[in-house]
C-alpha cells in the first residue's frame, strides 16, 4: 500500500509501534492518555499530531441511556436500592438514526434501541409477526427504518424505526449462512451478505431492491481472486456509491463500483499497521473514509477512501476500559460522525465523537431534561 498513515500517525510514532510489534508480537498498541486523566480526555491520536477523534462514552444498559427518575432517586437515598438496567447479553452489530442506537444481541433474540435524544429504552422482535432468532448485522434506511439480518430464519426482516415490522427479504432457499446487511439508501438497494462456510460455495453479495424484495444480482463467488470471496464478512457503501466489502478469509477490503464491478482491493494478512488478522464488520463516514474492525488487533483501523491507513483507535485488553477491547465485532458511524464500537465479550458499545464536533452539538448531544413527575 502506498503512503501509509498519512493522517494522523507520524514516522515516529509509526517506527515506534512497529518495535512494539516485533518485541511482544501482537496488534499495534494504541497510545493512551497520560495517568490520572479522565475518561472524556482520551485523545486519538495523542499529540504532537492533530486529534481527530475524544472517546465520548461507554454505554453497556438502560441506565446509561433513560434518566433517572425523582421517585427512584429518593428510593434509592431511602432503602439503597440501586435502579435496575437491561443490558447487553451478546451484541453484534450496532447502527444509529439521530441518536437513537440498535443494537443487535444475537443470545438475547432481541435488537435493543437505546435512545439517547428521547432516553428511551425498549426491544425489537419480541413479537409475533415479526420475531428475532439470531439477530447479527443491522443496518438503517434514512427514515431509520431497520434492516436485521437474522442468521437462524435466514431472512433480512425489515421494521418501522419504532419497532413495528414491515417485511422480509430472502428466506433459506435465498441464503445459506447470512451474516450482515447493508442499505444503499441512495441507489434504493439492500446488500446481503452471505458468508458461506467451509464445504459451500456460496461466499458472496446479494443485492436485492429495498422496496419491492426483488433480487438484483450478486457479487464474487468463492475464491482468492480479485472480485472473488472468502468468507465475506460485512459490506459498507462510500459517498460516491462504491461498494467495500470485507472479504475476512483473504484478509482484505474489496471495492466495487455502484454496479457491481470490480475495482481494487486493499489490505493482506499481517501483525503490522494497515494489515488484517481477524477483520469483522465494517463503516464508512461522510468524507469516504472507511472504518474496519479487527476481532484479533482489538481495534478499528481507518483507512481513505483508496485504501491508505489514517489512524487507527483501540488495543487489545484483557482489562475493561474505553477503546479497551476483547472480542470487538460492529461499527457504525452516524451522521455527525460519531463512532460506535461494538465489544462482545465487555458487552458494551464505545462512542468516539469528532475532535471538531463540541459535545453537546448533534443528535447525541441532545440530552432529555430529566422527569420531574414522582
Amino acid at each position: 500500500m502506498k503512503n501509509r498513515m498519512k493522517w494522523s500517525i507520524s514516522c515516529g510514532q509509526a517506527l515506534l509501534a512497529v518495535g512494539l510489534l516485533c518485541v511482544l508480537g501482537c496488534a499495534p498498541v494504541q497510545e493512551r492518555a497520560p495517568a490520572g486523566a479522565s475518561a472524556n480526555q482520551l485523545i486519538y491520536p495523542l499529540p504532537p499530531d492533530e486529534p481527530r477523534f475524544v472517546f465520548e462514552r461507554t454505554i453497556y444498559g438502560s441506565a446509561d441511556i433513560v434518566p433517572r427518575r425523582n421517585d427512584a432517586m429518593l428510593k434509592r437515598a431511602l432503602t439503597g436500592e440501586l435502579e435496575r438496567s437491561e443490558g447487553l447479553a451478546k451484541p453484534y452489530a450496532v447502527a444509529v438514526h439521530h441518536g437513537r442506537i440498535f443494537v443487535s444481541d444475537s443470545a438475547e433474540r432481541f435488537v435493543k434501541v437505546f435512545d439517547v435524544v428521547e432516553g428511551k429504552y425498549f426491544k425489537i422482535g419480541d413479537d409475533d409477526r415479526g420475531p428475532l432468532v439470531k439477530p447479527l448485522g443491522l443496518d438503517v434506511d434514512a427514515s431509520g427504518n431497520l434492516y436485521v439480518a437474522d442468521a437462524s430464519t435466514k431472512a433480512v426482516m425489515v421494521y418501522s424505526r419504532d419497532g413495528k415490522f414491515l417485511r422480509k427479504i430472502g428466506g433459506p432457499s435465498v441464503f445459506e449462512r447470512l451474516s450482515s446487511v447493508t442499505v444503499d439508501a441512495v441507489r434504493q438497494r439492500v446488500l446481503v451478505t452471505d458468508i458461506g462456510g467451509v464445504s459451500s460455495d456460496q461466499h458472496k453479495i446479494r443485492v436485492f431492491d429495498s422496496l419491492t424484495g426483488n433480487h438484483l444480482f450478486d457479487l464474487g463467488k468463492r475464491g482468492i481472486g480479485p472480485g472473488e470471496f472468502n468468507l465475506p464478512r460485512d459490506a459498507a457503501v462510500g459517498k460516491n456509491g462504491q461498494i467495500y466489502i470485507v472479504d475476512g478469509g483473504n484478509f482484505r477490503v474489496q471495492i466495487f463500483d455502484h454496479d457491481g464491478k470490480y475495482l481494487q482491493s486493499f489490505g493482506s494478512v499481517g501483525k503490522q499497521l494497515g494489515n488484517f488478522a481477524r477483520p469483522k464488520e465494517i463503516a464508512t463516514d461522510a468524507a469516504g473514509n472507511i472504518y474496519v474492525v479487527d476481532a484479533a488487533f482489538g481495534n478499528f483501523q481507518i483507512f481513505n477512501s483508496e485504501g491508505d491507513l489514517l489512524m487507527f483507535i483501540g488495543e487489545r485488553s484483557e482489562r475493561d476500559g474505553p477503546a479497551r477491547y476483547m472480542l470487538p465485532s460492529g461499527i457504525y458511524v452516524d451522521e455527525d460522525g460519531r463512532v460506535y464500537m461494538v465489544d462482545q465479550w465487555f458487552k458494551k458499545i464505545d462512542v468516539f465523537r469528532p475532535y471538531g464536533l463540541a459535545a453537546d452539538a448533534g443528535y447525541l448531544g441532545k440530552r432529555p431534561n430529566p422527569p420531574t413527575e414522582k
